[in-house]
């Protein structure tokens, strides 16, 4: 479950920003997380959920946007909705297609206390 070593990983960059600017804890994180990032979203929530607890995110509110996926067929230039990694065009069947987003995963932003 790689979900747990990137929620520690989160936590560990936040802490370290916090600490940083002399916080002791961090109000609000924001991550934008996209469908296409190979990661599980609801497995990701409670990796988080435990990654927290005794952090100085423990009160933090963790806001996620959830990235849709999109694709441009390099064959027809046809740009569509993406739900898989490997999708064909819908337009010409081409397998030829770069995904233009939903492969994000950052932290968006950190409110510190």
């Amino acid at each position: 479950m790689h979900e747990m070593s990137i929620a520690q990983s989160i936590v560990d960059l936040a802490e370290e920003q916090a600490r940083n600017r002399g916080s002791l804890a961090v109000e609000e994180l924001e991550l934008e997380i996209g469908r296409l990032a190979g990661v599980e979203l609801q497995t990701l929530a409670f990796a988080l959920e435990s990654a927290v607890k005794g952090s100085m995110l423990e009160q933090a509110t963790i806001v996620r946007h959830i990235i849709e996926g999109e694709g441009q067929c390099t064959d027809c230039g046809h740009t569509f909705p993406m739900e898989a990694l490997f999708a064909s065009c819908p337009e010409c069947g081409s397998y030829c297609v770069k995904i233009i987003k939903g492969k994000e995963l950052r932290v968006k932003s950190i409110v510190i206390k």
